[in-house]
């Protein structure tokens, strides 16, 4: 069984259907093991109410997809130990630290991550993309003199 660190994005789409909610089903199916850190609960709480807003979905389905989500077999971490890393990644990568804390649990899980239904290695989102190892080891970007 393969380790994934999901997101948001990915986990809306197991209980909202929308464009690459086949996808995100699928890997749910393939009986991969899912972890998310606690900021999931807020970002899946905020997108359901924003689909309310938007006349998207009616509260009442809004609150089932919450309990669906509740209920669902992904394990929530808790996001406070991932500070450093998450602030590193964000400052090296100039990406926001919502995006950065998932990456941040995917190198610290040595695993995966999955947003928006895409597979990913552990990296970040730029071209000059950072090799899990070397926050692994604690290294600033700047401090890097050879490729990990």
């Amino acid at each position: 069984m393969s380790l994934f660190v999901i997101d948001a994005s990915v986990a809306i789409k197991w209980v909202i259907a929308e464009d690459g909610s086949d996808k995100a089903l699928s890997l749910r199916r393939e009986a991969h093991r899912s972890i998310a850190p606690d900021l999931l609960v807020a970002e899946c709480a905020n997108i359901l109410r924003k689909k309310v807003q938007r006349a998207q979905i009616s509260a009442a389905e809004a609150h089932l997809a919450a309990r669906l989500l509740q209920a669902a077999d992904v394990e929530i971490l808790p996001a406070r130990n991932l500070l450093e890393q998450t602030t590193r990644l964000a400052v090296d990568l100039g990406h926001p630290a919502c995006d950065c804390l998932y990456l941040a649990l995917a190198v610290a899980n040595d695993c995966r991550f999955t947003t928006d239904g895409t597979t990913k290695e552990p990296r970040g989102p730029r071209e000059d993309r950072i090799h899990r190892r070397h926050y692994a080891h604690g290294e600033s970007n700047k401090q890097r003199t050879s490729p990990p």
